[in-house]
């Protein structure tokens, strides 16, 4: 059974109280279809707990198989910059198939932020570190694929269909 590692602080993307009795972390791409799979399936979750749950997004991209996820998860932090982490999230997961160069500036300029800053921040990596950080601390954790979900700082390794994952929670408060 893998724990988190990384303990959830200020420096993640939360949503949700951060005294929430679940924790629900996801280690992500934005470019897997699995992920893109699992990301109406977590929304439906954060309903149905309400105030009782805080969702944890950690960024984890597989750029060898998913070449526009490293872009992307820039794209994301970008956004972070400038309190649009999660409006970007969701853009990102609702139009996965539309993750090129052009369409990530498409999406800054929807939310008002520059896409020439955005370009730059791309081409010069500039949230690298932060992307590297989220990444390794999945590693350290046991993190080999995506989304890969810790439930309350253990591992889940069932499904991430809905029942599934609802049932595991459910456990984990009991």
């Amino acid at each position: 059974m893998s724990k988190l590692i990384i303990p959830v602080s200020s420096k993640d993307h939360i949503q949700g109280d951060k005294n929430a009795l679940i924790t629900l972390v996801e280690y992500g791409d934005y470019e897997c279809p699995y992920c893109g799979a699992a990301y109406p399936i977590v929304k439906r979750i954060q309903e149905y707990f309400g105030e009782r749950l805080q969702f944890v997004f950690r960024n984890f991209p597989l750029v060898e198989s998913h070449p526009h996820a490293g872009m992307a998860a820039m794209t994301a932090e970008f956004a972070a910059t400038h309190n649009k982490f999660w409006d970007m999230h969701d853009m990102l997961y609702e139009n996965q198939e539309n993750l090129e160069i052009s369409d990530l500036l498409a999406y800054a300029k929807e939310f008002n932020l520059s896409d020439k800053d955005l370009k730059n921040a791309i081409e010069n990596e500039i949230y690298n570190e932060k992307i590297q950080n989220d990444f390794m601390g999945g590693v350290r954790s046991g993190v080999n694929g995506t989304p890969t979900f810790f439930i309350n700082e253990i591992r889940h390794n069932g499904s991430f269909e809905y029942e599934n994952l609802l049932d595991a929670i459910n456990k984990a408060v009991k």
